[in-house]
């Protein structure tokens, strides 16, 4: 199924949050878009987005939710057409506010001296006129507690990019947030996290790229 699986399969009490990040654009791992509107999905990314859809087809997803930005509604689309649902978009899911770096080449900015804050000590770095990781973290993660709050004992999809979810996964695994460069997140890659009944939370599953989700089975349905 991908890297760093666990085995178990999550409580039928628990609701369980997909989390999925946009496919490939014309510029994946090249500019840092951030969230300049205009930037879709290339081909390979369609197809990806359509991949996903079959991966967590045996799932009963009862809803499913995407940052605003083309590329993941774009992302989304497959999957809600499949479960016959519309997209909710929703902020707290957005990509980080990068500010001033919005559009930059990463070639470039990895030549920066603040480069090296944002991979060894992300917490002590905010984008300048932008966001500060921690306000990224902190937003996602109140997002997903809401949303598992909403769907209690559900199998919700959550379609957002690369920084948010890394934030995200790093935070349920009850690491530190400076370990965050750590957190491997593929275009059109399935996370998985249960957010229990007792309010415990857990990564089930982090960067699956192939094989499908339904020996997850849906949370608190046989």
């Amino acid at each position: 199924m991908g890297t760093d699986t666990v085995s178990d399969v999550p409580a039928a009490s628990s609701t369980l949050i997909l989390l999925v990040r946009h496919g490939v654009t014309p510029t994946t791992g090249k500019v840092l878009p951030g969230r300049a509107p205009g930037l879709h999905l290339s081909e390979e990314g369609r197809a990806q987005a359509r991949a996903v859809a079959r991966r967590v087809g045996e799932l009963p997803v009862s809803a499913v939710y995407a940052s605003p930005l083309e590329r993941t509604r774009e992302t989304a689309a497959p999957t809600a057409e499949h479960f016959g649902l519309e997209a909710t978009l929703h902020d707290g899911l957005l990509e980080c506010e990068f500010g001033e770096w919005t559009g930059e080449q990463i070639t470039e900015l990895a030549k920066l001296p603040e480069w090296q804050t944002v991979q060894k000590t992300p917490s002590e770095f905010r984008f300048p006129g932008g966001e500060s990781f921690v306000e990224m973290r902190d937003r996602i993660v109140e997002t997903l507690h809401g949303l598992a709050a909403r769907h209690p004992g559900e199998v919700i999809a959550c379609f957002s990019h690369a920084d948010p979810l890394k934030a995200a996964i790093t935070h349920l695994q009850g690491k530190d947030l400076d370990q965050f460069q750590e957190a491997v997140v593929a275009p059109a890659s399935i996370s998985v996290a249960e957010f229990t009944a007792d309010g415990s939370t857990r990564m089930v599953a982090v960067n699956t790229t192939s094989g499908e989700l339904g020996r997850l089975r849906a949370a608190g349905r046989p």
